[in-house]
């Protein structure tokens, strides 16, 4: 038996070379998936329901997917649509795919599966105990769970169910990177260890190909191992390539959890077949006895003013660590005077990050006693409302410019600003509230799958 997987790019919306989709359609996959999303970019994207890469490159990749789909007559499996696989993720992206069917005369079945998950049914599994950290997550509480938009992370059960009821197109929720090129071969009777790692190897698309780019792979699953190549002749893999991007993203290096088991890479195989090719082989996947869903939340904690600026002044970087604490106790007084009392300055969270001195490691930076003649520096004010945000940082930011510096008599400038104004608004700020999983009932009773035709 061969199940050959189609993994055009590492995400919706990357690109990918067009002539390397023609190669892996020339290769007849049983299968295309693609994943199109994640949580790399920060918690907005879940919180606002915004997506992170435009409507313009995710339908260019999709226009391309779907008529090599209609050219083969095989499914084609989109996960973590919009993003942050939020409905309306789904929505927007399902909108896309039937514009283009319009445009191209493209006919297909097409199944959209939903991951927003009701607060109902989270208070109800919460106070079930059936919604756990993971470590090193402190418990949740009920407040945080139903205040947050949250989203459950699915395995390969809702995908091959949509499959099963006859679906070509599959554009899903919130979903496991790995189960979007899992459910097929599963479904199909592969081996499981081969499967997931399989799986695991093509979730980033050709980001484990050297070099790395937003490309494709194409995998020969087999029934004792399964070879892996680029789909760019120009492009290579390696062993250590591929067994580098097995380790990366997991706490353990070997296992890799999956909501129905976990998948031991510990006694797995790299073999070179030629210069671009890879055999993998050994990987054993191990089910659980308990079913568990990821959540992954994200809620509302803000506004945000920013300004960017520099300092290259030896004087004045020296002052910085007694000079930043006192301009704090400043704008503390000044938020009380100017807001008379309206807005409270424990509220309000006034942030300077030098880059070029502890910027990206803080404390752990082992140069940090180096000295530096130059920094970059963001200023961020971080408020309950746009309004109160916008106001602060011009005072901040008038402030800021004109620090005293004990060494200089008179008026001193400290940072310099690159734009007038200095102040850029960033609007809402989101936060992540969740690194927790749920035990439902069933793999499925946390999604819903809607089936719809999509004709011309």
């Amino acid at each position: 038996m061969e199940i050959r997987i189609l993994a055009p790019t590492g995400v919706l919306g990357a690109g990918f070379r067009v002539e390397s989709l023609e190669r892996g359609v020339a290769l007849r996959p049983h299968v295309i998936a693609c994943d199109a999303g994640s949580t790399d970019s920060g918690p907005y994207y879940l919180g606002s329901g915004q997506p992170k890469l435009s409507r313009e490159a995710v339908g260019r990749d999709l226009r391309l997917l779907l008529k090599a789909r209609d050219t083969l007559g095989v499914p084609l499996i989109i996960g973590s649509c919009g993003t942050s696989g939020r409905d309306i993720g789904v929505d927007q992206v399902a909108e896309l795919a039937r514009e283009i069917a319009r445009q191209e005369g493209l006919s297909f079945k097409l199944a959209l599966i939903y991951a927003d998950q009701d607060p109902g049914y989270l208070t109800e599994r919460y106070e079930q105990g059936r919604i756990r950290p993971l470590h090193p997550a402190p418990p949740i509480d009920l407040e945080t769970l139903t205040g947050s938009q949250v989203v459950g992370m699915m395995g390969v059960e809702p995908i091959q169910r949509a499959l099963s009821e006859g679906a070509d197109v599959v554009l899903a929720g919130r979903a496991s990177d790995t189960a979007l090129y899992a459910a097929l071969p599963h479904a199909m009777g592969a081996d499981p260890g081969l499967t997931w790692h399989a799986a695991k190897t093509v979730e980033c698309g050709a980001a484990c190909a050297i070099p790395p780019s937003a490309d494709g792979l194409f995998v020969h699953l087999r029934e004792d191992h399964f070879d892996v190549e680029p789909l760019d002749p120009g492009a290579r893999l390696t062993p250590h390539s591929v067994a580098a991007h097995t380790l990366y993203e997991n706490a353990n290096p070997y296992l890799i959890t999956e909501p129905s088991g976990v998948l031991d890479t510990t006694d797995a195989t790299y073999t070179a077949l030629d210069e671009r090719r890879v055999r993998v082989a050994g990987a054993v996947y191990r089910p659980s006895d308990t079913y568990t869903v990821k959540l992954e939340g994200s809620r509302l904690v803000g506004y945000q003013s920013i300004a960017v600026g520099g300092i290259r002044d030896r004087v004045v970087i020296e002052q910085l660590p007694s000079l930043l604490p006192k301009a704090q106790e400043y704008f503390r007084a000044k938020i009380r005077d100017v807001f008379a009392g309206r807005v409270n300055p424990d509220d309000i969270d006034i942030d300077y990050r030098l880059y070029g001195r502890d910027a990206v490691l803080g404390g752990r930076d082992p140069d940090r006693e180096q000295p530096a003649h130059e920094l970059g520096v963001l200023i961020t004010v971080t408020a309950p409302t746009q309004a109160t945000a916008s106001a602060i940082a011009t005072f901040v930011t008038h402030t800021s410019s004109h620090l005293p510096i004990p060494q200089y008599e008179g008026l001193a400038s400290t940072i310099a600003f690159p734009f007038s104004p200095p102040e850029t608004d960033r609007g809402p700020v989101y936060q992540f509230t969740l690194n927790h999983v749920a035990l439902p009932g069933t793999p499925h009773e946390m999604f819903r799958t809607v089936h719809e035709e999509v004709t011309p």
